[in-house]
């Protein structure tokens, strides 16, 4: 039987060879690649996917792009905002119950578990102005003037390096232009929502030209608290500096220095409990299979602080007229305070063979509240060489990246009940300084690398074909200890407590080859095969705090990008096939003390034998059949296979089993799709300009392993259940671009809403045969209006 890899790679061969057989006949003569298009069609649009700016349609990549007026038309604040499905391929969510720290997802790859810890990281790289955000924390901040967020799809390995085997989400912001320039947005919106920006350019002095921007966006709770001066659930404020300078001294050589200050307040997400388990529940616990508006029992809740600053400088310098250096050194800190007691509805529970129906809940202790803190601080360096000589483009460099991140979390129950019923409770105000400290970890990491990558254009075929190679090596070393679990030293196998040291080190090459060919000027495909990892690292959730190696994917892609009707037509689709190893699977043992296992337990990670197989396709169109309408759609399927695992721990009863598990790709689903429509009519004095997209997802896994898994068909088994299926529809409307009479200034008025017909769905589920089935519902229907004053 032939796999689908290898049919894959034989249509791939297939594919180029046609199309070097037909390129005598079509491919583009130089003088037609350089006419104009009649008519205004589509815009070009300009990525720097490979380190210099380029054009989408003549980058051999997957990538997607959402540009600024894109993220105005769909009223995006944060990366949380791209969690509705604007781009399939792409899935954004937050860390269980908190906005404060996201889950980033390309094509099924990035987290599959925990990756809210210091000595883990993510599979996909955040990167802003070049330079890499090494957490998950710190990720829900507002943006600041975007120019475009790029998602490079697949590996990343060569030019981005580690943590990028599902790819790479790159913003580049607006540079100061030099001229004087004011942009500013004001907006009111339902659940007490506000949003405010101010965009300013300086005119440039003494060859410096500068640019301020700030932002700030708040609301009020999606979900109200019942109890007095507490905070509600879901509710945000986000607030941002941002200042950047560019020095150009000479025609070739340029500084650019940035710098940013954000904080973010946001409170936790509202689990429901959607319907309950075998455990006898309190007359206080409400069973909520719909989204609601208050919750059941009223919680202390405060909101999670997040405050980033950051420092970036980039030289680049034009040493000959092809050869570019360019210099990207940044300081970042990072400050993430994570609270959380959203799960309050869920805890009210005691499991019926040992509920005493005399005591009742009386004295039963619930609302599990989850304090967390985490502080990060990075250095980084980075130097390139872009340059064209001959026939070649190349671009080789080196990074070094250092960072350090400690964290501790406290867990205590806010609430007690005062009867046998259970249905009257107090609420205990505790102060958090009392409470024992019950995981703390730290860690220092360390990343050197290499890289290079060329591209040969060889004098054939009208300059039609063009063969790509790249490599990166790359060494990674994480140093740190393990200082608490479960409220006491650490008890490592000598069995004398203590904390435990983490001293690992791993290196790692990442190849790229790629085979471009332009069939004319505006048909282009491309064969592609990169690899890329995720960085090794320790749990700090385990109790023995074992270094678990660096899970990789190799992935082979074949792709087309294509422009017809004389520009006003764009169609770009990839397919790939490639396999997942080490993939790093978390299971939970029960916490030891004394050689006596305890009631709670502990997480630990380790790489799941075997390998894991990908497979999927990506189709993106956009149309432009008529003046100022714009129509655009695009669709993933994603397939994620991992085998099956043991898990190599014991259990309560002190046996180590010998039954594989069934590991679920978490936050993937197989099918994906997002559509817009985007009009524009010009007037006298004003334009009219309308947008309607519409974002569908059929459902995934939030966990990775089932309930209960007792073996193959067993009745016995509790199967991991999928999140509902999603379609989420947003609209804008605007009166743009008013005349102000004698002055440039140009005035607009808009409408928008997100999730336009209040849909439901679970995003999240999580299923326990005695506490039941509980999950986070979407938000709900949002809309507002806006100002903008620009000139």
């Amino acid at each position: 039987m032939i796999s689908t890899r290898s049919r894959m790679a034989v249509t791939a061969s297939s594919l180029l060879f046609a199309a070097l057989s037909t390129i005598p006949a079509f491919a583009a003569d130089p003088a037609a690649a350089d006419s104009p298009v009649e008519g205004a069609g589509l815009d070009e649009i300009i990525v720097t996917a490979e380190k210099r700016p380029e054009n989408l349609q003549q980058t051999p990549i997957s990538i997607s792009v959402m540009r600024s007026e894109d993220l105005v038309n769909r009223h995006v604040t944060s990366l949380l905002d791209l969690g509705d499905g604007a781009i399939p391929s792409l899935k954004i969510a937050p860390f269980y119950s908190r906005n404060s720290a996201l889950i980033v997802n390309i094509r099924g790859i990035g987290v599959l578990s925990d990756g809210n810890q210091p000595a883990r990281d993510q599979g996909v790289g955040v990167y802003i102005d070049g330079v890499y955000l090494g957490r998950a924390q710190g990720l829900g901040t507002a943006l600041f003037d975007i120019q475009n967020i790029e998602v490079l799809k697949g590996p990343q390995g060569t030019l981005f390096g580690r943590n990028t085997e599902g790819g790479a989400v790159n913003i580049v912001t607006k540079k100061p232009s030099g001229e004087f320039h004011f942009n500013g947005t004001g907006g009111l919106g339902n659940f007490g929502s506000y949003k405010g920006e101010v965009h300013v350019d300086l005119p440039s002095f003494n060859n410096i030209a500068l640019k301020l921007d700030g932002v700030i966006a708040r609301r009020d709770p999606l979900v109200k608290n019942p109890l007095a001066g507490s905070e509600g659930f879901n509710q945000y404020d986000k607030r941002g500096l941002h200042v950047e300078a560019l020095w150009t001294p000479t025609s070739n050589f340029n500084v650019d220095y940035s710098f940013d200050i954000s904080k973010d307040e946001s409170t936790s997400q509202y689990l429901n409990l959607i319907a309950p388990g075998t455990n006898r529940l309190a007359a206080a616990a409400t069973v909520q299979p719909d989204r609601v508006r208050t919750a059941n029992v009223g919680v202390p809740q405060r909101p999670s602080v997040g405050k980033v600053h950051g420092h970036r400088l980039t030289l680049e310098w034009q040493a000959a007229s092809q050869i570019t250096l360019k210099s990207i050194s940044a300081y970042r800190e990072l400050s993430q305070s994570q609270f959380d007691n959203g799960s309050a509805a869920n805890s009210m529970s005691i499991p019926a063979a040992t509920f005493n129906p005399v005591i009742g809940f009386t004295n039963f202790q619930f609302a599990r509240d989850s304090l967390a803190q985490l502080d990060q601080h990075q250095w980084s360096q980075e130097v390139q060489a872009i340059g064209d000589i001959g026939r070649v483009k190349f671009v080789a460099g080196a990074l070094y990246y250092r960072e350090h991140v400690s964290d501790n979390a406290q867990a205590f129950n806010t609430n007690t009940f005062t009867n046998v019923a259970g249905s009257t409770y107090t609420t205990a105000l505790i102060d958090p300084a009392t409470q024992r400290i019950d995981r703390a970890s730290h860690v220092t990491t360390k990343s050197i690398g290499a890289f290079g990558q060329a591209t040969w254009t060889p004098d054939i075929w009208n300059d039609a074909l063009h063969l790509t190679g790249g490599l990166r090596w790359t060494k990674d070393s994480k140093h740190g200890a393990l200082e608490i679990v479960n409220g006491l030293l650490p008890v490592p196998r000598s069995g004398v407590p203590g904390e435990i040291a983490l001293d690992a080190s791993w290196t790692r090459v990442d190849p790229m080859v790629n085979m471009a060919v332009d069939l004319s000027r505006d048909i282009h495909v491309y064969g592609k095969w990169s690899t890329g990892y995720k960085s090794g690292g320790a749990n700090s959730r385990s109790q023995e705090y074992d270094p678990f190696d660096p899970e990789s994917v190799s992935i082979f892609e074949i792709g087309a990008k294509t422009e017809f009707f004389d520009n006003h037509a764009r169609f770009n689709i990839a397919a790939y096939a490639g396999d997942y190893k080490n993939i790093q699977v978390d299971f939970s043992r029960p916490f030891e003390t004394g050689g006596v296992r305890q009631t709670r337990t502990t997480l630990s990670t380790v790489n799941a034998p075997g390998k894991g197989k990908l497979r999927g396709v990506e189709a993106e169109l956009t149309v432009n059949p008529l003046e100022g309408l714009t129509l655009s759609a695009s669709y993933a399927y994603q397939y994620v296979r991992i085998p099956a695992a043991v898990n190599p721990y014991p259990n309560a009863a002190g046996v180590i089993s010998t039954l594989a598990v069934p590991i679920y790709q978490t936050y993937t689903p197989e099918h994906s799709a997002s559509g817009a429509i985007d009009y524009e009519l010009p007037l006298n004095g004003f334009t009219i300009r309308a947008h309607l997209d519409g974002n569908y997802d059929g459902g995934y896994y939030s966990n990775a392993t089932d309930p209960v898994y007792v073996g193959p068909g067993s009745a016995a088994n509790v199967y991991q259940p999928r999140t509902d299926k999603a379609f989420i529809v947003n609209g804008r409307l605007a009166i743009a671009d008013v005349d102000m009479g004698n002055s440039e200034a140009k005035i607009s008025f808009a409408l928008w809403t997100r999730n336009l017909f209040n849909e439901q769905h679970l995003f999240y589920k999580t299923l326990s045969p005695t506490s039941g089935l509980s999950g986070f519902f979407n938000e709900p229907r949002t809309f507002g209006g806006e100002l903008n004053m620009r000139f």
